[in-house]
């Protein structure tokens, strides 16, 4: 296994791969569900399950602990740090997440902050975020005559 030196300039892209990039992110994403913040390396799915949305975020490494969740509204945050690698270290290659981070979902309807439920295993996140009352879908009854 051969050791490659570190180039800065190999991780740089083109004027027109950040445009590529800038319009795909503004046009083809919904941006206004997903404010991304600092280290938005942490990857997120949001998905309808029923009258649930579900967020799962991948977190490897984290203790459960390490991750602070809260609901404002229709405004999920999800709050944690990786933690930071001894200053000793010389790195050949850096990937892996470091550091604060937060990401914050902004869900379409209102939800029921005291029914969601979190579970974290094998590093992945899992938010069941149930929707308001109010938001879920009624069927009305129609009677007949004047």
């Amino acid at each position: 296994m051969a050791i490659a030196r570190w180039d800065p300039f190999a991780e740089m892209m083109s004027l027109r791969e950040a445009m590529n990039r800038l319009f795909e992110e503004s046009f083809v994403r919904p941006t206004s569900l997903v404010s991304w913040t600092r280290a938005a390396g942490v990857p997120i799915d949001v998905y309808t399950e029923g009258d649930n949305y579900v967020i799962e975020a991948a977190v490897p490494g984290l203790a459960p602990d390490a991750l602070d969740i809260s609901v404002l509204g229709n405004e999920v945050t999800i709050r944690g740090e990786y933690p930071t690698a001894p200053e000793s270290r010389r790195y050949l290659l850096r990937e892996r997440p470091f550091g604060q981070f937060e990401r914050r979902v902004t869900l379409p309807d209102p939800v029921d902050a005291e029914h969601v439920q979190a579970h974290c295993e094998h590093g992945l996140l899992r938010l069941t975020v149930p929707k308001a009352e109010s938001a879920r879908p009624r069927r009305i009854a129609l009677t007949a005559g004047r």
